[in-house]
């Protein structure tokens, strides 16, 4: 509340257990002072979807797509086993992870479809659809990120939209980002490390579908059209992105579960926890 994330508020408001935000703060090559020579002690960004539980709120998801719905914290909790491996290995790096966390809910207070709720940054958005809401809290926890920390970079890592595992299969996470050497050295890392990852476009063209005429911004496209689902997530955070700093969107939601050829344990898979340590490592 002090923060005025109103989506995020909205987002958590019909859960038993109010929302929380987590920062996580990580300081191995030294906190910087405000001098102006601490520059290049800006740290890296790290920002995770972590709603614990999303029934799809009002607009209440089918029962086959519901049962699996605790791991849309994977972004979230990716980040978590990041900044644990990157304090074991003691990287001389400085890393900031948020992480929004709220329950996806239903009750009599939970958001529904046509509120407009008012974001930190002072965007208003129109809330068409309530099970789009990871990109809600994660657009509260990007305009906290950039406010307060003044990162060199930033990733946000997130169980973002079924539409990505339309556009991919599951053998791969896509990621969005207008800046071609970030995009090239995170598709080059993922395959190093084996957290696959594949570039879909952030064209100026797809943000006219999320102009609202109530707000700012929708939350989905205003002609609840179902096609380019997975960019149009990526689009709506791209109000919310630092204007100066590069940033990336990443898409977890195919790599959220595991599948049979990956010669895993069926659950979570922990993607893309290998691929963000070795970016801490050799980001400069």
């Amino acid at each position: 509340t002090k923060e005025k994330m109103g989506l995020l508020l909205a987002v958590g408001k019909g859960a038993y257990d109010p929302p929380k935000f987590i920062v996580i703060e990580y300081w191995g090559a030294g906190k910087p002072t405000g001098n102006k020579k601490d520059s290049n002690l800006k740290p890296i960004a790290l920002v995770g979807k972590g709603i614990t539980y999303d029934s799809g709120g009002l607009n209440v998801k089918p029962s086959g797509s519901m049962h699996e719905m605790h791991l849309d914290m994977s972004g979230g909790a990716s980040l978590i086993g990041t900044m644990y491996a990157i304090a074991k290995l003691g990287l001389k790096k400085n890393v900031v992870a948020f992480i929004p966390a709220a329950e996806n809910s239903i009750s009599a207070e939970s958001m529904r479809a046509g509120d407009i709720a008012t974001s930190m940054s002072g965007q208003t958005v129109e809330i068409l659809h309530t099970d789009a809401e990871g990109r809600l809290v994660l657009a509260d926890a990007m305009t906290y990120a950039a406010k307060y920390y003044t990162p060199s970079v930033m990733l946000d890592v997130a169980t973002l939209t079924g539409a990505s595992l339309v556009a991919l299969g599951q053998q791969a996470s896509a990621i969005m980002t207008k800046n071609q050497s970030l995009q090239n050295t995170l598709v080059e890392l993922g395959e190093e490390t084996g957290d696959l990852m594949w570039p879909l476009p952030l064209w100026e063209e797809y943000k006219a579908s999320l102009k609202s005429t109530r707000a700012d911004l929708a939350n989905i496209a205003t002609n609840f059209s179902r096609f380019g689902g997975c960019i149009e997530g990526g689009t709506f955070l791209s109000f919310f992105a630092p204007k100066k700093t590069p940033w990336a969107h990443i898409d977890i939601a195919p790599r959220m579960d595991s599948i049979p050829s990956d010669k895993l344990a069926k659950g979570a898979t922990g993607e893309p926890v290998r691929m963000l340590v070795r970016f801490v490592e050799t980001y400069k």
